[in-house]
């Protein structure tokens, strides 16, 4: 029995992509063995396992080139991550969107931006962890939250008022953090509370009386505990328990 990488034990023939066993009696890459660059059950690009075949090309990536073509896209989609950005521009329009994103995570940015319209989401948001400037504002309004996301954690901080008005309030509170406080205001109306008060515990102090009122008592709370004192007064008779309670307390901690 030989030892795996998880810890346990398997028959000296392991198992490929197809589920058929193999040895290592017919591999192409004996020569390699004796160097400890190829190991049964451990290191290997003919098993079905991805992390056996990544630690594969990791010891090896000059042979990553020969694989980009295999039938198995998981051994297409690692030998893009080792071959030569030269060998792999096929690969734009493989049919697999693991292996195309792969690609896009790897090729010069001219090749990338012609990605980016992909229509898979994998791959698009691989054009949003490589591209800049205008080229990842193009993605900006995107079909799939999970691509604007990755282009609001990305983009220039002066390019991100354009993406107040984004659908999705998990994108729209991304943009809190990476906006200077002075270009919240238009985040402190949001429809959504948690963006709101978000937006509140950023804003500058006086900003605040502007949510005195908010419907959210979540909300007002941030407001009770950050606004100076004349905002905070305003709150002292507050429907909620809580917020009346915080509002008297900095009410009477901050100084007339």
């Amino acid at each position: 029995m030989a030892t795996t990488d998880e810890g346990g034990t398997e028959a000296e023939t392991a198992t490929d992509w197809t589920g058929q066993p193999f040895s290592c009696q017919d591999c192409p890459h004996a020569a390699l063995r004796a160097g400890g660059r190829c190991m049964l059950g451990r290191i290997c690009v003919r098993d079905q396992r991805s992390r056996r075949i990544d630690r594969f090309f990791a010891r090896n990536p000059d042979f990553a080139g020969d694989y980009i073509d295999h039938l198995y896209f998981e051994v297409r989609a690692l030998a893009a991550k080792y071959a030569s950005p030269f060998q792999i521009v096929g690969l734009m329009k493989d049919r697999e969107p693991e292996v195309r994103a792969m690609a896009a995570l790897r090729l010069p940015i001219p090749r990338v931006r012609q990605m980016r319209a992909d229509r898979a989401r994998a791959v698009r948001i691989a054009c949003a962890l490589r591209l800049e400037g205008a080229d990842l504002l193009a993605l900006a309004h995107d079909t799939d939250e999970h691509v604007r996301l990755t282009v609001a954690r990305r983009l220039d901080p002066a390019l991100l008022p354009v993406m107040i008005r984004d659908p999705s309030a998990t994108v729209r509170r991304s943009l809190i953090t990476r906006l200077p406080p002075a270009r919240l205001f238009g985040l402190l109306q949001d429809e959504d509370p948690l963006v709101r008060r978000e937006a509140a515990e950023r804003v500058a102090p006086a900003a605040l009386g502007l949510l005195v009122k908010d419907p959210d008592l979540r909300v007002r709370f941030v407001v009770a505990d950050r606004a100076p004192r004349e905002i905070v007064l305003r709150l002292i008779d507050d429907a909620d328990p809580e917020v009346r309670a915080r509002a008297r307390e900095r009410g009477a901690e901050i100084k007339p």
